[in-house]
């Protein structure tokens, strides 16, 4: 059975090891293991309830009083399509109504997976400069070729 929790700091380990499985991949961007630490409060993860592992991850990042991002989503390969990603970003879409955040975008190579969760295509330069912040330090700066999409919540 899986279940649904806020993250460790003993699940950084598992969680590394996803993200960073599928940047390997291209399917998305690395994360360090820093930078999981210090957003650690951020994340929600899937946990097998039979293996205690880490099988599914993704977190809300606030920019701002208006807007939050989805990140790091990922799910284990041997877990996929199981619903896992879509109840990780339920929980998350919950989370930004409950902080009453109106719009929640996300950087993505999945564009069919956030069309089926409601999110639309945008523009990336429209988006606001605090969005770009964390960009500095990644690999594809400045020729970001992920595709920007956002929820407007009721």
């Amino acid at each position: 059975m899986i279940t649904y929790r806020r993250a460790k700091l003993s699940d950084v380990e598992d969680i590394l090891s996803l993200i960073n499985y599928y940047a390997e991949q291209g399917i998305m961007l690395p994360r360090t293991r820093s930078t999981l630490y210090e957003g650690i409060r951020e994340v929600i993860v899937a946990v097998d309830g039979d293996s205690d592992r880490v099988v599914g991850t993704g977190s809300l990042h606030i920019i701002w009083d208006d807007l939050a991002e989805i990140r790091t989503l990922a799910v284990d390969e041997n877990y996929r399509g199981q619903g896992i990603g879509r109840k990780i970003i339920d929980l998350l879409l919950d989370e930004a109504r409950e902080l009453h955040c109106p719009k929640v975008f996300t950087l993505t190579y999945q564009v069919e997976f956030f069309k089926h969760m409601g999110f639309t295509l945008t523009d990336k330069n429209a988006m606001p400069h605090k969005v770009w912040r964390d960009c500095i330090n990644c690999v594809k700066f400045p020729n970001c070729d992920e595709n920007a999409m956002i929820l407007y919540l009721d």
